[in-house]
């Protein structure tokens, strides 16, 4: 018999996501109902009630955004009043309007939104961004006293302000006007601003309640421009703006932002700003007409239709096109370069100067790439080397090193945050004495409750519960590690520490069609609170599997219902860590157009996988040492589980004496008389894939 275990001989790998799968629970018959009184099908019904829709009224409502009755901005913004009265006074006597913004994609474009409508309604007015890497997050005292020196006498400030009680009570001493738009969370005192836009601060059921920075600077262009009767020409390229903003900052897709970022997606691809259409072009964004190829010089291989891919439909773009195309070129920027460069490339009407702002955006872009690569590398390296075997009992990650850009830590502790499934805390050293870093959570870990519980040990420290940056003296790491390890221990259970994936429906391969893909588009645009369908699909087969670009893996799924074959074609991106996959596995995936030589198909990104249920039974409490005889093609056969090693093994037992033997997970298996002999055998192959599935067969019906 073979003795050693499989994963002595096999190649060591990540084997699959460690995921918790959670599938709404499936009303057939109230989706049913629902389809008749809505003319949706049962399956669009289903996602409908999954989002929390229930009644044909709220259904129409999401469907048609446009039919909702929308309350004046001014009866729901306690502080639009003064705000606009501020506003047009300044312009009439031609008082220096000021604007100071943030360094992220909502900032920036919340602060060129402003320039671009305030500029055309004649006010005079210019701008000011913080340094991100000197000075931080949010208007403070040296920029308040710069405008006062520079004649200014109203600020107004986007995308922050909210807590910058002592930098607006300096604006007001020195008798600035002040006007805070911002969308953060509400402090316990508010700054003595003039006028304070925030929606968290109107009533929960406000349709204007979701909006990011960007979404309050629309409404008070906006309004204003009404106000001054001078709409003409500002309202479109300002919803351009707020699109883009709204997406990149993630903000939720319902209530007016869904009403307004559907109308931008359509009217961003005919845009006749200088930058969007710049950006569009520098990022690789190609509109085409409907049936047309697609042109490139890309391989077969990259030319799926998902957010890494060309936008091929000039009527309307989708929130991964800006999410994954536009909106990263964007903040990078804001990560790593200056923001001035996203300010005229967004406020500027000369194409040239848009290309080559453009330009300096990609390029940047790239450097932010390659620098988010390196330090992932690096992280996972630390992590595996220090921190890996503690997981379970920290339930949360603490990394921090030299060297590393603070402004891209974030992006990076979201992918091991992705990798782990445990909230991340990543830091790097600005000076001998200080660290300061970016946090991102799980669902079930409050990271600013988090921060606050260590507060006494910080320096400054903000966020939310799902994201947060923070500051320390590096003499403290040791004690902050051990308070946010005592903090996850509380709020954690392990069961919690694996990546949280909801899933929609189970869906066969016969049905994933054009006809289907068409009826989802009517859940468009999709995004925060409203995420793109997730079907799965039990025990299918992987019949084929390579590695493409970086790490990326590119597969063929197929499945037997009602006798018939059936196989799509599916990309798994970031994945190399899993390739092989194994032959049988349940899969979890979107849906995803792929358009290549004039042809349209449906194809999968896979985000989720795991052993079919059945497999996944047997491995967990194998029937060890129990084994039973089973006939395939004709020939007799034993097979049985047995301890090997911590792992439970399956091993097939031919009449000649050959043992075939396998591991969970395991793409590699051994084929020999022992051993010392045995040969390594791929068992995704049919001929070993097929006598696998029978002895299993024979397994469940013995047990």
């Amino acid at each position: 018999m073979l003795d050693r275990p499989v994963s002595e001989v096999s190649k060591p790998r990540r084997r699959l996501p460690d995921q918790r799968w959670q599938i709404y629970p499936q009303k057939p018959e109230f989706a049913q109902n629902l389809a008749v009184l809505t003319n949706l099908s049962p399956i669009v019904s289903q996602l409908l009630i999954n989002r929390g829709l229930e009644t044909p009224e709220q259904v129409q409502a999401f469907l048609d955004p446009e039919s909702l009755v929308l309350p004046s901005p001014l009866e729901d913004f306690p502080d639009l009043a003064i705000s606009l009265e501020l506003l047009e006074n300044a312009i009439a006597s031609q008082t220096k309007i000021a604007i100071c913004g943030d360094y992220d994609a909502d900032g920036m474009t919340s602060t060129a939104l402003l320039l671009r409508s305030l500029r055309t309604l004649g006010a005079q007015v210019d701008y000011a961004i913080p340094s991100r890497m000197h000075e931080g997050y949010g208007i403070n005292k040296r920029i308040v006293e710069e405008f006062h020196s520079e004649g200014v006498g109203l600020i107004l400030t986007v995308d922050n302000g909210i807590s910058a009680f002592e930098p607006v009570a300096r604006a007001r001493e020195l008798g600035l006007a002040v006007i805070i738009t911002d969308h953060h969370d509400i402090p316990q005192k508010l700054p003595p601003a003039n006028a304070i836009l925030n929606p968290k601060l109107i009533a929960e059921s406000s349709p204007y309640r979701g909006v990011a920075g960007v979404g309050v600077a629309y409404i008070l262009a906006v309004s204003l421009a009404q106000q001054l009767g001078q709409t003409k020409g500002l309202i479109q390229p300002m919803l351009a703006l707020f699109t883009l903003g709204t997406i990149a900052d993630l903000a939720p897709l319902t209530g007016v932002n869904r009403r307004w970022v559907k109308r931008g997606l359509q009217h961003l691809p005919k845009s006749h700003l200088a930058g969007i259409q710049a950006l569009i072009q520098v990022g690789g964004v190609q509109a085409r007409d409907e049936g047309a190829g697609e042109q490139g010089s890309r391989g077969a291989e990259e030319k799926f239709s998902n957010p890494k891919s060309k936008i091929q439909n000039p009527k309307s773009l989708k929130p991964e096109d800006i999410g994954f195309r536009l909106g990263p070129r964007i903040n990078a920027i804001g990560r790593i370069g200056n923001p001035q460069t996203v300010i005229e490339l967004l406020t500027t009407d000369d194409m040239g100067v848009a290309l080559e702002r453009a330009m300096q955006c990609e390029q940047v872009n790239a450097s932010r790439q390659e620098m988010c690569q390196q330090i992932e590398q690096e992280a996972i390296a630390y992590v595996e080397a220090e921190f890996v075997a503690s997981l379970q009992q920290d339930r949360v990650l603490i990394v921090v090193q030299p060297n590393w850009h603070h402004g891209v830590i974030g992006i990076v502790a979201s992918r091991l945050v992705e990798r782990y499934g445990v909230p991340v805390f990543i830091g790097t050293y600005e000076d001998e004495g200080h660290i300061r870093g970016s946090a991102r959570s799980i669902p079930e870990f409050h990271v600013f409750e988090a921060l606050e519980y260590c507060h006494d040990l910080l320096g400054k420290f903000g966020g939310h519960k799902a994201a947060g940056g923070f500051s320390l003296p590096a003499e403290n790491l040791q004690m902050v590690r051990s308070r946010l390890i005592e903090f996850a221990n509380q709020c954690l259970e392990p069961q919690h520490l694996k990546p949280l994936l909801k899933i929609d429906a189970e869906v066969n391969l016969n049905h994933l069609n054009q006809q289907l893909y068409q009826q989802l588009n009517a859940l468009h645009p999709c995004g925060m609170d409203n995420p793109d369908p997730v079907f799965w699909t039990p025990n299918v087969q992987v019949v084929e599997q390579k590695i493409v670009g970086k790490g990326h893996i590119k597969l063929t799924i197929a499945q037997t219902v009602d006798n018939q074959e059936y196989k799509i074609k599916a990309i798994a991106w970031r994945w190399g860590d899993y390739f092989r996959l194994p032959s049988r596995v349940d899969i979890a995936y979107k849906l995803r157009e792929n358009y290549f030589n004039g042809n349209t198909t449906i194809e999968l990104e896979l985000i989720g996988v795991r052993l079919p249920i059945q497999l996944q039974q047997f491995f967990a409490s194998p029937p060890i040492h129990s084994s039973t005889n089973f006939e395939y093609n004709q020939r007799q056969y034993t097979c049985g589980f047995y301890k090997n090693g911590i792992e439970a093994e399956l091993r097939i037992k031919n009449s000649e004496g050959k043992v075939l033997a396998m591991q969970p997970g395991h793409i590699i298996g051994l084929l020999g008389t022992n051993r010392q002999n045995a040969k390594e055998v791929d068992i995704s192959q049919p001929q070993y894939d097929n006598i696998i599935q029978a002895a299993l067969q024979a397994l469940s019906v013995r047990s």
